[in-house]
């Protein structure tokens, strides 16, 4: 029904729009009586072999909604009643910010992808914060925090540090986004010197309490095996606790839409099923180098329950849809989950 009715009547209007659409409506609707528990009696699957305990935290199944779908922790709640078992929010600033300019979302349907260049447009980490202590969550939450991008690079981890801050008591565990493509200079951040101030600033204020959280490094595809290497480095160094693969790529490999709607759409982060192998193939060498020791939470071009096996097969401990969610529908979680009970049974997938 999504596929054939839903999803080509929700392709009529703007990716953007609609998006804030049904970010505005769905917990409106599950506000309705009724609505949520019938929603996670179809959705949500019950069963203990899907739990997964990771840096010190119990999920209740592997699979979760990655950043950049609830930018403004509104709609985290509502997305835990289509079975997922985590939802990661953000990615969230200090101060409100707009974000670049309109058109800045785009589909490639005969490629199952998304293009987008949003620029962490987001309400701020005040009202940010406020929202999660006004609706309390009843899911596990992950806050993605960012910098300005007005903030000089060489002030970064003070952005860092007051997001982390302002959270702390409020969420389950952090992402640290330095990989975001759409953010100008930011790439400069994945550098060794300049990250590791992030981190360090992070880290110091989080070690230094009674009860740390688990903070993780969210990293683009687009790095090389020594980058990569450096990368398990600076998390042992740091003493993170994981790793989030991948980020969106900046670039446009073996794409097949028309190369014309391509250089028209212009700049931004790709998403979806061209972004598989790549997502895939810095999984498999992370969890290689680091001999399985670094957690590691799968994301990028798991459009498929079977996309989300695979990319638990190479190494991730977790699964993270977005452009899987938009382009397949709302049953996607329940579908990776029944695919993980179905190859725990020794069943044919």
């Amino acid at each position: 029904m999504y596929k054939s009715i839903i999803r080509p009547l929700l392709f009529l209007f703007p990716p953007e729009w609609i998006h804030r659409v049904v970010n505005k409506s769905l917990p409106l609707v599950c506000r309705i009586p009724f609505v949520s528990q019938i929603l996670r009696k179809h959705y949500l699957i019950r069963d203990t072999r899907l739990q997964r305990t990771l840096f010190g935290i119990q999920f209740p199944n592997p699979a979760g909604i990655a950043a950049g779908f609830d930018k403004e922790a509104a709609v985290y709640n509502a997305l835990a009643n289509f079975g997922f078992g985590y939802v990661e929010i953000g990615t969230v600033t200090p101060l409100p910010q707009k974000g670049n300019p309109k058109p800045r979302l785009f589909r490639l349907p005969d490629d199952q992808a998304l293009i987008n260049r949003m620029g962490f447009n987001n309400h701020g980490v005040e009202a940010f914060a406020a929202k999660l202590r006004r609706n309390k969550p009843e899911v596990i939450i992950g806050g993605n925090i960012g910098k300005n991008t007005l903030t000089p690079n060489e002030d970064a981890p003070a952005d860092y540090l007051y997001c982390f801050e302002k959270l702390f008591e409020l969420v389950d565990y952090f992402v640290i986004n330095v990989s975001c493509p759409n953010i100008k200079g930011m790439n400069a951040l994945q550098d060794r010197k300049a990250l590791m101030k992030i981190l360090n600033a992070v880290q110091e204020n989080n070690l230094s309490r009674n009860k740390p959280k688990p903070v993780l490094l969210k990293i683009s595809p687009d790095l090389t095996e020594p980058q990569l290497d450096d990368v398990l480095s600076m998390i042992e160094e740091a003493r993170l606790d994981g790793i989030v693969a991948t980020n969106t790529t900046s670039l446009r490999d073996d794409l097949i839409t028309d190369p014309k709607i391509i250089k028209k759409t212009g700049e931004g982060g790709l998403s979806g099923n061209p972004l598989r192998n790549k997502s895939l193939r810095t999984i498999k060498y992370l969890h290689k180098m680091s001999r399985g020791k670094v957690p590691i939470i799968g994301v990028g071009g798991i459009m498929t329950a079977e996309d989300a096996l695979e990319t638990l097969e190479a190494g991730a401990s977790l699964v993270q849809v977005y452009t899987g969610f938009v382009y397949n529908g709302p049953s996607l979680g329940k579908k990776i989950n029944n695919m993980i009970l179905t190859k725990m049974a020794g069943k044919s997938v």
